[in-house]
């Protein structure tokens, strides 16, 4: 009787993982108690709904594949105790069927996931912003005209390099007065569709906006875009998703999310200090080494 009493307790402490589980993830979503603010970082991207609602289409779709195995491993437990059957023990070598029907589900599943996020994917990798779709009137030809790049991102350990390509007095890109150096100090107006091209000058980043719902790894050598376009103004996190190296944790900036007024102000004071001290990134590469 003891046994059997032991086998009933391993059963019942089986079931209590997907019930705590799913307490867990429900108390976290509701943000009550020690889990406030704990569920994802307020979404303040345009398109940023997209990429939550797929997140929870796979999170509770995952969330009964691990509910129903864990309800099948307690049923499982507690039927077949040892200690309350004394029939001796079937063996079988084997279920074709089973391992058939074991392989197709998950690979179904997988498929309808992939077909499932092709849109969402697209909208976020694949779509960059047209400004012209050229002559023959068709987006997503090659006589597009694309959106300009605001800013290009670089990583590098342990920092976020920032240099602004924005039209300087003569009015015109290209010129010598264009480039606005800044570090770890992101700037964009608000309610505007913005373009990013994102380097990295030395290891594998990952530039991560968590608000935005914007996270691209940073390969070096290669030249990648990312867009959004925020609704909210205020002041939010520019993190490094990928372990890069000792330094990592520190590797943090700031996205300042402001109107029109204010980023074109901001940028005319920052030009006029980087004039001044003619030496653009000295201070800030001295502070952040």
């Amino acid at each position: 009787m003891g046994y059997s009493r032991w086998n009933r307790w391993w059963s019942i402490l089986f079931l209590l993982v997907p019930v705590l589980g799913v307490a867990t993830f429900a108390v976290s979503m509701a943000e009550v108690g020690p889990f406030h603010r704990h569920w994802l970082p307020d979404n303040v991207n345009e398109f940023g709904g997209v990429i939550d609602d797929l997140y929870y289409f796979i999170l509770y779709l995952t969330g009964a594949i691990f509910v129903g195995t864990g309800l099948a491993q307690f049923w499982f437990m507690w039927k077949y105790d040892g200690g309350q059957h004394s029939e001796p023990v079937k063996y079988t070598h084997g279920s074709h069927t089973l391992e058939v029907v074991w392989s197709i589900l998950p690979a179904a599943t997988l498929l309808f996931i992939a077909i499932y996020q092709m849109n969402a994917w697209a909208d976020q990798k694949m779509r960059r912003p047209v400004i012209d779709v050229g002559s023959d009137q068709e987006e997503g030809t090659a006589d597009d005209v694309y959106q300009e790049p605001l800013a290009v991102v670089t990583g590098r350990q342990f920092e976020w390099r920032i240099r602004y390509v924005l039209p300087g007095e003569d009015g015109k890109t290209g010129t010598s007065d264009d480039d606005l150096h800044i570090v770890n100090d992101l700037h964009i107006p608000v309610n505007e569709k913005v373009v990013l091209q994102i380097e990295s000058q030395d290891v594998l980043h990952s530039f991560f906006l968590p608000n935005l719902r914007v996270k691209q790894d940073v390969v070096p050598g290669m030249k990648q875009f990312v867009w959004f376009q925020a609704n909210r103004t205020g002041v939010y996190d520019i993190v490094c998703a990928e372990l890069c190296g000792w330094g990592h944790y520190k590797m943090k900036g700031r996205l300042t999310v402001e109107s029109r007024s204010d980023f074109d102000r901001w940028v005319a004071e920052q030009y006029a200090l980087q004039q001044s001290t003619q030496l653009p990134m000295t201070t800030s590469m001295t502070e952040s080494e």
